[in-house]
């Protein structure tokens, strides 16, 4: 790993004083390093560029928006899907507003996020928790397309997951039901699931979308001890809300 500040100092100390200035420069430059958690010339290029270092959470946040954008244009689905992943996390009001800059920030793609998630990997457990939080993110408008896939295969391969690892992951999260648009009977079907009407306003849908989401979400499932089979179910419902909402949105034309 290259610790910029470090090589820095030990360089510059060298040049002015040899052997003990670059010793006594290391030492300045490590400290540097660690106070603004750099890791590599790319982070320290971002700070230089007047970039804050990203925190765990941030750091997740950013993905999301990133892969949010990645089709070229978020779509409400995105947006909740983001508000749920903070209520799952049961983020502070300061902690929410922080994830809402980070998720904004992601979608410029600026951030170089390899190191980021090399430092990652060595917590496992946090590192599946931020690729299956992609996933859902991906899936949030009802699709996963290419550029989501080859994003979330990427980071999976910076946090050490083999591509068998990555395949089985991502196996939980393919729909294998037919899209809401593609069945008889679909418009009604998707007011069937979230317990609306068609006069229903939408104001009263989202609350319903979002009360729903809240009440079947994976996460939520899986803290109360629940098995691989139920979660799986969770994720299934929960995409299927997301297809009806997506199809009454369009048809009623709301925001």
């Amino acid at each position: 790993m290259l610790w910029p500040g470090t090589l820095i100092g030990a360089g510059a100390g060298f040049a002015i004083a040899s052997i003990p200035g670059a010793l006594l420069g290391a030492l300045l430059g490590q400290a540097l390093d660690r106070r603004l958690q750099l890791q590599s010339w790319a982070q320290l290029r971002e700070r230089l560029g007047g970039r804050p270092a990203l925190r765990n959470d941030e750091l997740l946040f950013v993905l999301l928006g990133r892969l949010a954008k990645s089709n070229g244009r978020v779509v409400d689905g995105h947006i909740q899907q983001a508000r749920q992943e903070m209520r799952a996390l049961d983020m502070t009001e300061s902690a929410q507003r922080r994830a809402i800059t980070a998720f904004n920030r992601g979608k410029s793609g600026a951030d170089r996020v390899r190191n980021y998630l090399r430092v990652l990997k060595a917590q496992p457990h946090a590192a599946e928790g931020v690729l299956r939080a992609c996933w859902r993110m991906a899936w949030a408008d009802g699709k996963a397309d290419n550029a989501e896939r080859d994003l979330i295969d990427l980071w999976g391969k910076w946090l050490g997951w083999t591509p068998q690892q990555l395949q089985a992951l991502a196996a939980d999260y393919v729909q294998e039901r037919k899209p809401l648009a593609n069945r008889s009977g679909a418009y009604q079907d998707a007011m069937r699931i979230l317990g609306v009407t068609s006069t229903t306003e939408p104001t009263v849908i989202k609350r319903a979308y979002r009360r729903l989401l809240s009440r079947h979400h994976p996460d939520k499932i899986a803290g109360t001890g629940a098995s691989p089979a139920q979660v799986r179910e969770a994720t299934e419902r929960t995409r299927e809300l997301h297809n009806a909402y997506t199809l009454i949105r369009e048809r009623r034309d709301f925001r």
